[in-house]
């Protein structure tokens, strides 16, 4: 068994206890109030001193950006979809740097009327803090009104290259491993049309290119207007425009992109797609694709191993509520919420629905929807959730969540919010979560700090450890707010791991891979994957909060293509590189 390669070497750790309070249910009041200071003094309310976690860094690392939504007075509905997020190493020199989709000023659209341009922030060089915009320099300057960011490298050259969905088809940008970015869409061949959202990168036949799936919304048309239930003019819902189907590319060596959206069969079904998540959902080696639909059933698409999927949402249980009905899905996130070695799926949707936590029954067995056991469903009613994310914020070796919030019909605004009218009028505030460790979380306001006390019109989410000191920290994406880097500052209750896993055949992260650590008497379980939550995407590495245990037993990696490898850790606190076929194979 070849020792794999210590990227990042262990640092200094902290060592303040963990000061966890469990929040119950029925704090989502305390959620909604603040958490002023006069409420510490209520019967059940937090004690004053509980350390916030999560404090906005974004002026002092220099990340100015604001969404613009173009919001014209009409509501037009793209207005209120709002964008997401991208945290990766542009640059190739180790460090996370940020990437944000932006709108235009103007809807309808007229051609490069009202354009303003996306945002990268490059992370400075080693030992300085924050972030640097080079500006048009850097090559993303897409005109067009954005939405979504995928991350995946199209050519097999080790640079991370960049996927862009707009309302009016998508860009994909060539990365030249420094920070620089040209449009190759039409070298490549991408010929998408329509208002896009979410995307991945996913080498669904297993040939070593990374593919692309893409959701599509609905067919938006900007002479329809809506009015709610009080004759007011408001944003229209999903059914008042046609859906449409989604679309799956081929990658031919890198050098070009084929739709194979009909002999995949993914054409054969319409519905308003937000949220995509790739993994191996049944358990038989292939990656699989999940898209929550907003106002429609989920879709499943199972790999048929032959260029094919079926649609199985209805048979593994994973399309509708437990009631039976299809809700608004937003933003979903594939993990082991439970610790019991499959992935679990947790999707957001509208105020007044629920947020919804499924289960896996076990490998290849379906899911079960276990929202009311959760916690996670009544506290959310309230809410309109989009981005979600899962991670152990204070490393104790359970997932804890974090949601972005924000209403798309109006309603009075609230008196803390900070957005701007006519924004204040959607604003809400995030919720944060604590995991037991059993998939039962508990609202937690008081350690979530700023992250829960920003009322903004919140979308996309994304994670990454920021400042590299171990553990993770967030990026919100805000509708004509300013951007949110929180960075976690919550006391550790035990080291941590991070993970890269590398088939050097492609030189590129293995997307789709599952990587299990074993440490303590426990097993760990995550996916290297990139793109989920919320027209977002996050660092690749899978990150292990290990809680008490003082080592790591071992680490196994299911690979792509089937392979399954077993490997040491030298120690923990520290960044491992693991490389397919540097292991011990395991059975």
């Amino acid at each position: 068994m070849s020792p794999p390669r210590i990227v990042e070497p262990a640092g200094k750790r902290r060592t303040r206890s963990r000061g966890f309070v469990a929040a119950a249910l029925a704090q989502v009041t305390s959620l909604l109030g603040a958490c002023s200071p006069a409420e510490s003094d209520k019967p059940g309310a937090q004690p004053a001193a509980t350390q916030a976690w999560f404090v906005d860094r974004a002026h002092e690392l220099g990340v100015d950006f604001e969404y613009e939504a173009g919001a014209s007075g009409k509501r037009y509905m793209p207005e209120i979809a709002g964008a997401g997020v991208a945290l990766f190493d542009a640059d190739g020199d180790g460090r996370l740097d940020l990437f944000f989709p932006n709108g235009n000023r103007e809807l309808p659209l007229s051609k490069g009327s009202g354009a303003v341009l996306d945002r990268l922030y490059l992370a400075r060089g080693s030992g300085e803090k924050g972030f640097v915009d080079p500006g048009p320099a850097c090559g993303l300057t897409d005109p067009d009104y954005s939405m979504g960011v995928a991350i995946g490298d199209i050519d097999d050259d080790g640079d991370r290259d960049l996927l862009l969905t707009n309302l009016e088809g998508v860009r994909l940008y060539r990365n030249d491993g420094q920070g620089h970015f040209e449009d190759a869409t039409a070298a490549l061949g991408l010929q998408v049309s329509g208002w896009c959202t979410s995307c991945s990168f996913v080498d669904y036949d297993r040939d070593g290119y990374l593919d692309l799936f893409i959701a599509r919304y609905l067919e938006f048309d900007p002479q329809l207007h809506c009015t709610n239930k009080n004759s007011r003019p408001d944003y229209c819902g999903p059914k008042a425009y046609p859906p449409v189907s989604d679309v799956l590319l081929h990658n031919e060596g890198g050098t070009h992109f084929t739709d194979v959206s009909g002999p995949a069969g993914m054409n054969s079904v319409r519905a308003p797609g937000l949220g995509v998540v790739c993994a191996d959902f049944d358990a038989d080696g292939w990656v699989d694709i999940y898209v929550a639909n907003d106002g429609y059933a989920n879709h499943m698409w199972l790999n048929g191993h032959d260029g094919s999927f079926h649609e199985a949402a209805f048979e593994l249980g994973v399309a509708l509520n437990m009631s039976g009905h299809a809700e608004a899905g937003m933003g979903v996130v594939a993990a082991d919420f439970d610790g019991d070695g499959t992935l679990d799926l947790f999707i957001t949707h509208l105020a007044d629905e629920s947020n919804i936590l499924y289960l896996s029954r076990g490998p290849g067995k379906g899911y079960r929807d276990a929202t009311g056991r959760s916690g996670a469903g009544a506290s959310s009613m309230p809410f309109t959730g989009f981005g979600v994310v899962a991670f152990d914020a204070d490393l104790d070796g359970d997932l804890d969540l974090v949601v972005a919030n924000g209403r798309v019909n109006r309603a009075d605004p609230r008196a803390d919010s900070s957005a701007p009218s006519p924004w204040d009028e959607l604003a809400e505030p995030n919720l944060f979560y604590l995991n037991d460790g059993s998939a039962h979380f508990a609202l937690a306001p008081e350690q979530a700090g700023e992250l829960a006390r920003a009322v903004e019109v919140s979308r996309g989410l994304a994670l990454g450890d920021i400042d590299d000191d171990g553990d993770l920290d967030l990026v919100v994406a805000n509708t004509a707010s300013r951007a949110r880097v929180y960075v976690n500052e919550a006391p550790r209750a035990g080291h941590w791991l991070r993970v890269r896993a590398v088939d050097p055949r492609y030189r590129r992260e293995a997307l789709g891979a599952l990587v299990t650590l074993h440490a303590g008497g426990r097993s760990f379980l995550r996916c290297i994957e990139s793109s989920s939550s919320y027209l977002s995407s996050s660092d690749s590495r899978a990150h292990f909060g290990l809680g008490p245990a003082q080592a790591v037993e071992s680490i196994e990696v299911l690979w792509p293509d089937g392979l399954r490898e077993r490997f040491s850790s030298p120690g923990v606190d520290r960044t491992l590189e693991l490389v397919r076929g540097g292991g011990t194979e395991a059975k």
